[in-house]
């Protein structure tokens, strides 16, 4: 592993280069540039990435707990299998993005752009995605237990198979009684009342 620790990368230029298994732990990396890097495996854990572009770069199994990600551009990253638990990714572009099975627990995405990213089976618990934009985004078997929703654009995301109990949703935007119909849970879940009217009356087992 490359010893990088604690060190000072503020605009630093890391555009392509291999950095797998690399330790950035508690760095400043604020603006610094990773397009198309390689960052598999690596410890990027408390790091400081605010306004850092990181497009195309590939974050596979990368340990990202409780790092600053904010404003961060990760256009089409590769984060499949990462840790981002406690993470603060508020206003960060995650476009396109391969966050299949990621741990985001408690994760900041207020207000992060999400469209067209895989979100397959990540968890999201008590994660805040208030005012995220989550069009077309790929939520199957993702777990959003409590997770704050309130202002977020879904317009065709895919919740389905999804958990949704104690999930906050209301105020959401293009949220349609076919999406939460093939959610696993809708069990404390709170939705705006024609919906969640329209559900209780023709699939009420989901709120049990």
């Amino acid at each position: 592993m490359n010893e990088i620790k604690e060190a000072n990368f503020n605009e630093g230029n890391f555009e392509r280069a291999n950095l797998k298994r690399s330790n950035f732990k508690e760095d400043n990396l604020k603006r610094a540039n990773f397009i198309g890097a390689d960052l598999i495996k690596a410890n990027l854990k408390e790091a400081y990435f605010e306004g850092a572009n990181l497009e195309g770069a590939n974050l596979r199994e990368a340990n990202l707990k409780e790092t600053n990600l904010e404003r961060a551009d990760l256009i089409r990253a590769k984060l499949d299998g990462a840790n981002l638990e406690g993470a603060i990714l508020r206003g960060a572009n995650l476009e396109g993005a391969n966050l299949k099975g990621v741990n985001l627990r408690e994760a900041d995405l207020n207000w992060a752009i999400l469209r067209g990213a895989n979100l397959l089976e990540s968890h999201l618990v008590w994660a805040n995605l208030t005012g995220a934009n989550l069009e077309w985004a790929n939520l199957i078997k993702a777990n959003l237990q409590g997770a704050n929703l309130r202002w977020a654009n879904l317009e065709g995301t895919n919740l389905e198979g999804a958990n949704l109990e104690g999930a906050k949703f209301r105020e959401a935007h293009y949220l349609t009684f076919d999406q939460l119909s093939k959610v696993k849970t809708l069990h404390n879940t709170e939705l705006n009342g024609d919906v969640l009217k329209s559900l209780k009356e023709k699939h009420s087992t989901l709120f049990e």
